[in-house]
């Protein structure tokens, strides 16, 4: 894995640039075959640089999900921005100030978030997009679809506003892993959906843009013939937590790993395990174990051994250290003659190779994504949105 490429350090965040070529190009093919914008989620990378890559190759523009991810994006020539969770108050202010330079759009759930829009707009001479953010069974943002005319109206009689549409992003759904259960959960959304933009429609409301869908869901959104914007982010770079559910289209994914941790053994002293200088602050651990990749025996598994380290477990080693006392086990294993040291274990100084279990978080711990090319020259994108609010 990534021939030629010695990390600077370790942890390192490595991007197979190749992969995340072929990615953007099969996310931007499927949209354009089916008439759907795509505007890709920027919460993923943080990276203004890969935004301004996804909107030269097709992408509308970009979601973010903080008012401070859209600063940094439009700072970094991403020239379209969508904050897709509603704004807290002071936000308003600095949206409104963002759109002098680019196009920008928030979502809304409530009259107060409206009203607070409208008037930020006007006092900033500027005109807003403005999304009616609709909860499609989530129940983190978004109004009851019975208020959605109501808010839509409200919108489109704002002063400083562009009433847009609706978005209806149902992240809840997106790592249900058996295929057919996601199928029929997002059915029963898009039902609804429909139901509600036949209302809007018979209001003179006529939503322009309907927004949502993710790289779980992406298939359903295409072929749904309601959504004609995309939001999918996560199909950039894939993790554990998508490989471990089925593809929405059937069959395997269309979208390749592109995205890993590079740890270097820093001790080989048991025949259990090895230590590498990738722990909880390498990677995000709100979801599956990273997977390893290469650079291990086949089978090896990686866990945390506290903030900075993480252990590569030889596959040898998973029946000795299975349930009991880890120190015992460690050590009686270490004493028996009879049991080998593992051959294929990776040596001290050695480089493991891991795929995070969720890509956005474990993205959102480093400063920068190193880009790698198949020559093995590389190129260093700060993950510039990442320490913003």
């Amino acid at each position: 894995m990534f021939e030629g490429f010695t990390p600077p350090q370790t942890p390192l965040l490595a991007v197979d640039r190749a992969a995340l070529t072929r990615n953007l190009k099969t996310m931007q093919d499927l949209c354009d075959s089916h008439g759907v914008r795509l505007r890709s989620h920027g919460k993923t990378h943080k990276c203004s640089t890969l935004g301004r890559l996804q909107q030269a190759g097709g992408a509308v523009g970009l979601c973010a999900q903080t008012v401070g991810e859209a600063e940094a994006f439009v700072k970094g020539g991403v020239t379209d921005v969508l904050v897709t969770a509603p704004p807290p108050p002071w936000g308003a202010v600095r949206l409104a100030a963002l759109a002098r330079t680019a196009r920008v759009g928030s979502v809304a759930d409530s009259a107060e978030q409206i009203e607070r829009l409208g008037a930020a707009a006007r006092a900033a001479g500027v005109t807003l997009d403005l999304v009616v953010d609709i909860d499609p069974g989530t129940h983190r943002t978004g109004c009851h679809p019975d208020d959605a005319v109501a808010l839509a109206r409200l919108a489109a009689s704002t002063e400083g506003l562009n009433y847009m549409g609706v978005q209806a992003y149902a992240g809840h759904l997106q790592h249900i892993v058996g295929l057919e259960e996601r199928r029929v959960a997002d059915h029963a959304v898009c039902a609804q959906l429909a139901a509600m933009v036949a209302a809007l429609t018979n209001a003179n409301l006529a939503p322009e843009v309907v927004t949502g869908g993710g790289t779980g869901t992406h298939s359903f959104a295409l072929a749904s013939g309601l959504f004609n914007e995309l939001q999918a982010g996560s199909y950039a770079v894939m993790d554990v937590e998508y490989a471990d559910c089925a593809a929405p289209g059937g069959g395997s994914w269309p979208f390749q790993a592109s995205l890993f941790v590079a740890a270097s053994v820093v001790s080989a002293n048991h025949k259990s395990h090895v230590t590498v200088d990738a722990g909880f602050k390498a990677m995000s651990m709100d979801g599956p174990p990273a997977r390893v990749a290469s650079g291990a025996a086949a089978g090896s598994l990686w866990r945390p051994m506290g903030d900075e380290h993480g252990m590569i477990i030889h596959p040898d080693g998973l029946a000795l250290l299975r349930g009991g006392n880890f120190v015992e086990a460690v050590e009686k294993a270490d004493r028996d003659a009879s049991v080998p040291w593992p051959a294929d274990a990776p040596k001290a100084g050695g480089l493991v190779w891991l795929q995070p279990g969720h890509c956005d978080p474990t993205i959102n711990l480093y400063d920068a994504l190193h880009v790698v090319a198949e020559d093995g020259s590389f190129e260093r994108w700060a993950v510039d949105a990442r320490r913003v609010s």
